[in-house]
């Protein structure tokens, strides 16, 4: 789970990479003395290893006894390659040294016919064709800037969806209670993370040589989407903890404190978070931290997807009691505690969904395609989708909104007609009466403060 969580945000940066149009690298041949000082550390650092197992191979295996004639095993300055017979083609997956190289194209070596490596006719070189290896194409530009539009359109879609969720929340006071409270925070949270990466894939895909300045601004940036993207998820465990304790432990708690939730929302994605900037500073300090390839993203992976897992069982628990107790007696208590379990329920696997599927991914260039653009697609348009269904999809709170414009058409027709004053007088107070704590959701013993419910 945690590997796909981390394909999953290497899309991202992938995108983000991809948006500063670096410069390529030559891929006509093999790279000349001292030019690997110009790659970034990690990248020189591969390639030193791939070279150094390269000889160790080279050594280790037996020399080849065959009578016909074949090209010798040979480093070709990227990649490694063994005793190949006369007149073949030897074929190896991409290297992903660089940042416009795609591993899932291949490069090929030819073998000629007397026994010797192709040589290149303009530099004369032995020559392995790395060619397909660059993603610096016209096709692979649209597909990017596709994929950055999608991705800007969602964020932007989110932040506006969710700014208008919590105006609600803010507007609409009879629907004040401690699991509103939770939504509220989980709004902000998704709303600053899609502002960060509103922000930050605007500014790369404008301004590319911020990405080559490897500035502690942009660090500072990738540090608050990777906080942002845990706070996410904590406070979506959050919304289950205080489900479970509400339904579940209602007997011994009167009344939850909210001091607790917002430490687990808020703090405690900052500790994975500091644990990896200082280890990627000390470790891993190349351009921008893009590259995800490392170990230490489990820093930021394992206790997301340790929430997860822990969310789901909570309210996988929480549907089991509930169904229990409908079993044994018909409840409009049990109905309304369901309701309110029900907007959770499917929004914690909307919102790992991308963990389910990413296991899954085509191998082929167009289904592959097809599967980054559905990845994306749900990755950045969750704000979007929590609002909806915690806000707008909330029948309570469309009460709310037509309570308040009824209140708000009652105090300006004043002047009209006595017989239309007093039925829309008749309507808001009906529609008040809905929204009252005490009529809306079902009565409860005195152990559990229901009024902290919201479905």
């Amino acid at each position: 789970m945690t590997h796909c969580l981390g394909e999953s945000l290497t899309v991202w940066l992938l995108i983000s990479v991809a948006l500063t149009q670096a410069n390529p690298v030559d891929i006509t041949e093999p790279p000349p003395d001292g030019h690997s000082v110009e790659f970034l550390s990690i990248s020189r650092g591969k390639i030193i290893a791939a070279q150094y197992e390269c000889y160790l191979k080279m050594l280790r295996d037996e020399p080849t006894t065959r009578d016909d004639s074949y090209c010798k095993r040979t480093w070709d300055g990227w990649l490694c390659w063994d005793d190949s017979p006369a007149a073949s083609i030897s074929v190896q997956h991409c290297p992903d040294y660089f940042q416009d190289f795609n591993p899932n194209e291949e490069v090929t070596k030819i073998c000629n016919a007397d026994g010797h490596w192709f040589r290149h006719p303009i530099s004369d070189r032995t020559w392995s064709n790395y060619t397909r290896c660059s993603t610096l194409n016209e096709d692979y530009d649209q597909k990017i800037w596709n994929l950055y539009y999608i991705i800007i359109i969602g964020n932007s879609l989110s932040i506006v969806s969710l700014l208008v969720a919590l105006a609600i929340f803010f507007h609409c006071r009879t629907l004040s209670c401690q699991r509103v409270s939770l939504h509220k925070n989980l709004f902000l949270s998704y709303t600053l993370c899609a502002g960060v990466n509103l922000g930050h894939l605007s500014a790369i895909a404008y301004y590319p040589q911020l990405q080559d300045l490897n500035s502690v601004e942009c660090k500072v940036v990738q540090f608050l989407h990777l906080y942002l993207i845990g706070c996410n998820y904590f406070w979506m465990l959050c919304e289950g903890i205080y489900l479970h304790t509400l339904i579940i432990t209602s007997v011994f708690v009167e009344e939850q404190k909210l001091v607790w939730y917002y430490i687990l929302g808020w703090g405690f994605p900052l500790i994975p978070a500091m644990i990896y900037a200082i280890a990627r500073s000390l470790y891993f300090n190349d351009s921008c931290w893009f590259n995800v390839e490392t170990p230490l993203i489990f820093v930021i992976h394992g206790p997301i997807c340790a929430a997860m897992v822990v969310n789901l069982f909570f309210l996988l628990n929480i549907v089991r009691v509930l169904f229990t107790k409908l079993k044994v007696t018909y409840q409009v208590q049990t109905k309304s505690y369901m309701k309110a379990v029900r907007a959770t329920l499917i929004l914690v696997p909307l919102l790992g969904i991308q963990v389910v599927l990413l296991p899954l991914k085509p191998k082929g260039p167009l289904s592959s395609e097809i599967f980054e653009y559905i990845m994306i697609t749900c990755e950045h348009y969750q704000g979007f989708l929590v609002a909806m269904i915690f806000c707008f999809f909330n029948g309570k709170v469309s009460l709310c909104l037509l309570c308040s414009m009824c209140s708000e058409v009652s105090r300006t027709g004043s002047s009209g007609s006595l017989l239309q004053n007093r039925s829309i007088s008749r309507v808001s107070v009906s529609l008040s009466n809905h929204l009252m704590p005490g009529t809306f959701l079902p009565l409860q013993s005195a152990h559990t403060p229901l009024h902290h419910l919201l479905p």
